[in-house]
């Protein structure tokens, strides 16, 4: 018995591994050093459909700087990320904000993200521990689960992943309650350099209320091979890019 118990543990850990290994690849293919990307974010509810424009510029998992082109009544509004704290800055009544946590899980820019996602963006191999569900050739499917202490707002993941581009296909998201609450969907995977990314990613809430709720992002233009400028990451330039 005790050589049985031996056997499924290390098969277990063997099957850990190479989850974690899997997610490891996929952050690394898709986040880079640097990313600087355009993209237009297609919101669709009940009320009808509208479109912003973004300009985005990233290092690592832990700064991002944003900047709203479209429409002409949110052009020049910018959002800064560093860690997990975030500002934006308005405009129209030259002020700049800092997200309370009160605010966390409000939509971002009436879209079906929350400022939440916008800020943690947070790293499934630091925060989850993976576990292998299934492989079968080049598609693999992990559930993540939270490592003790993580800040992350999901009670579960599983994804589905694409292993020769090490991109996600789907993700589905759990509340702590496991009830599933939203599936994001990935499409027209690109390479961009030596990085090979999801073009398209579409968010669907499963809350019974936004049943016609979608938001697309669609990338235009995604570029990992420069570095950034470090004055995108500081307050300053909430209002210095947002003209």
């Amino acid at each position: 018995m005790k050589y049985f118990i031996s056997l499924l543990f290390i098969a277990f850990s063997l099957h850990a591994n190479e989850a974690q290994a899997i997610i490891k690849k996929l952050e690394k293919n898709l986040r880079g050093d640097y990313m600087y990307s355009t993209m237009s974010m297609i919101v669709t509810s009940k009320r009808g459909k509208r479109t912003v424009k973004i300009e985005s510029w990233s290092e690592g998992n832990d700064k991002s700087f944003i900047k709203i082109l479209y429409p002409k009544k949110d052009k020049g509004i910018t959002f800064l990320k560093i860690d997990n704290q975030m500002w934006q800055y308005i405009p129209k009544i030259e002020r700049t904000i800092k997200i309370p946590p009160s605010m966390m899980l409000q939509s971002w820019m009436g879209s079906d993200f929350t400022n939440d996602d916008m800020v943690k963006e947070s790293s499934l191999e630091e925060d989850y521990s993976a576990s292998l569900l299934s492989k079968k050739g080049d598609f693999a499917t992990l559930e993540l689960i939270p490592k003790p202490n993580a800040a992350v707002v999901w009670g579960k993941i599983v994804i589905d992943v694409d292993l020769k581009n090490a991109v996600p296909i789907k993700e589905i998201f759990y509340d702590d309650m496991m009830k599933k609450v939203r599936i994001m969907t990935f499409s027209k995977i690109e390479a961009h350099g030596s990085h090979t990314i999801p073009m398209v990613m579409e968010l669907q809430p499963l809350d019974p209320d936004k049943k016609k709720n979608r938001t697309k992002v669609i990338f235009e233009k995604v570029n990992f091979d420069t570095k950034i400028d470090p004055s995108y990451f500081t307050k300053q330039a909430l209002k210095r890019y947002s003209r």
